[in-house]
């Protein structure tokens, strides 16, 4: 006889795992059917050991500048497989706390591949786990109340939290060795000399600047015209002349025609202006995107409606398959893990009957850690602009605060736009020294629904990166001080 749950969440990346434990947390029987990592690609394969790279690569470039510090340095150098040691060594540690959590809240981990077999009619969902097709248990993570397997289970409520994969392009298809995804890039065997990363997005660029830091010679190739293509076109334009002043190479209105891979390396076509010229690198990274994982689970099957691969869903994470719901990547943009943990939260929450409210998605905060950093939320001027609105735009540049001065980090952009009638904050945008981090003020004050009146007069500590905010919103209204 299948063992019944209240919950099962199809998915233990974050948000699944959120989801189980919220779920666990509000009294329900509560399982997650993971086939590979519990904490998904964010944790193992993408958010976190990215930012391990990104930071030793930023210890390099300090001590590789230590002179302009008043620090002698002889020769810094690195050893790539003990960067790579460290960053995976950060990942087992925090999948193993994943494991830990659930096994805190009692939530039962069922390791395989999901199939949902019956769904709808107010009944009971069934779903069928079969043996995954990469069976990964590292032994030094503990596996919540014992190791469940393959078999039926039935619960009153299912949530995919499937997350998802690289998007492939016909006739670029990532081999393993000389055409890689985020995947080979995240673990090189050895350092390469040159590189191509063909898209521009928070994944391309973030390899970009790490590979290009530690002294490859990258080349990073965009379709559109502009880098970075969902962020400000002025604070992407700053970014960009940075990246160059650090030797990054960047082609935009740049499509990839042909990639012939050899015994030495990859020759890439590439059409520019109406001319082709061939580029040379050891490796290409494909970084074009990522698609959900709807496939195998029989969602269509059961009658889940799906439009380009994307799961639809109301406001709470409900299909339109009553017990069947979806959130995070497969139920659609913005693709990042802070989402999908949100949506997690609020799908649940809408299942125990508490009050909950849609995710404003203009006010979901986009983070790239590259260097410089660019982090953003709500509308870019072009947008706002679009919508009709007459806006009021405020800019203060990193060189006119004192912080990032002694910091030695005085390439920086804020940029903050206002609804010029109301007074709203429309959007905020940043590049430079932990924007990553300061981005935060501005998603509360939107939150709060805060007016340019109450930002000026915030009391913002000095000295500060933080003060940077404060000109940015002054400007807007004609009172910067200190530019």
């Amino acid at each position: 006889m299948a063992e019944t749950y209240d919950i099962i969440v199809i998915g233990g990346g974050p948000g699944g795992y959120v989801a189980a434990i919220r779920a666990a947390q509000l009294g329900f029987k509560t399982a997650v059917v993971e086939r590979e990592h519990l904490g998904g690609i964010c944790l193992n394969w993408g958010c976190i050991p990215t930012k391990a790279l990104l930071r030793s690569a930023e210890i390099f470039h300090y001590a590789e500048n230590g002179e302009s510090y008043g620090l002698k340095i002889e020769k810094p150098s690195f050893d790539i497989a003990a960067v790579v040691k460290r960053s995976r060594g950060v990942s087992a540690q925090l999948n193993g706390g994943v494991g830990f959590l659930l096994k805190k809240n009692k939530v039962d981990v069922i390791w395989g591949e999901a199939k949902i077999t019956k769904a709808g009619k107010g009944g009971p969902v069934e779903v069928e786990v079969g043996d995954a097709t990469k069976p990964v248990v590292e032994p030094q993570n503990p596996v919540p109340k014992g190791v469940l397997g393959h078999g039926s289970y039935t619960a009153k409520h299912v949530i995919v939290a499937t997350g998802a994969r690289p998007r492939v392009l016909p006739g670029i298809e990532p081999d393993g060795e000389r055409i890689w995804t985020y995947f080979e890039a995240m673990k090189p065997k050895a350092m390469p000399k040159s590189l191509i990363v063909m898209g521009s997005g928070a994944i391309g660029i973030e390899f970009a600047s790490f590979y290009c830091t530690m002294g490859a010679d990258v080349t990073v190739v965009e379709l559109l015209p502009q880098i970075l293509p969902v962020e400000d076109a002025e604070i992407a334009a700053t970014a960009r002349k940075q990246f160059e002043k650090q030797g990054l190479k960047i082609l935009t209105d740049a499509k990839v025609s042909k990639v012939t891979k050899g015994a030495g390396g990859v020759e890439v076509s590439v059409e520019v202006g109406g001319k082709t010229q061939t580029l040379k690198a050891d490796h290409l990274i494909s970084a074009v995107g990522v698609q959900g994982n709807t496939e195998g689970l029989n969602l269509e099957g059961v009658g889940v409606k799906i439009e380009r691969g994307i799961v639809q869903v109301d406001g709470a994470g409900r299909t339109n398959v009553e017990g069947v719901y979806a959130i995070g990547d497969v139920a659609g943009a913005p693709m990042l893990a802070h989402k999908a943990e949100h949506e997690g939260t609020i799908c649940v929450e809408a299942i125990k009957g508490l009050e909950t409210h849609p995710m404003k998605k203009t006010q979901i905060p986009g983070c790239t850690y590259c260097q410089p950093q660019i982090a953003s939320v709500g509308l870019t001027e072009a947008k706002a602009k679009e919508e009709g609105r007459e806006v009021k735009v405020g800019r203060f540049k990193f060189q006119g605060n004192g912080k990032a001065i002694a910091l030695g980090e005085p390439e920086g952009l804020v940029k903050t736009i206002f609804d010029a009638k109301t007074g709203e904050l429309l959007g905020a945008h940043m590049v430079g020294a932990e924007v990553t981090e300061l981005i935060q003020g501005f998603v509360v004050a939107m939150g709060l629904e805060t007016t340019e009146q109450e930002l000026m007069h915030a009391v913002f500590p000095h000295p500060t990166l933080s003060e940077t905010m404060h000109e940015s919103v002054l400007d807007a209204y004609g009172r910067v001080i200190h530019m």
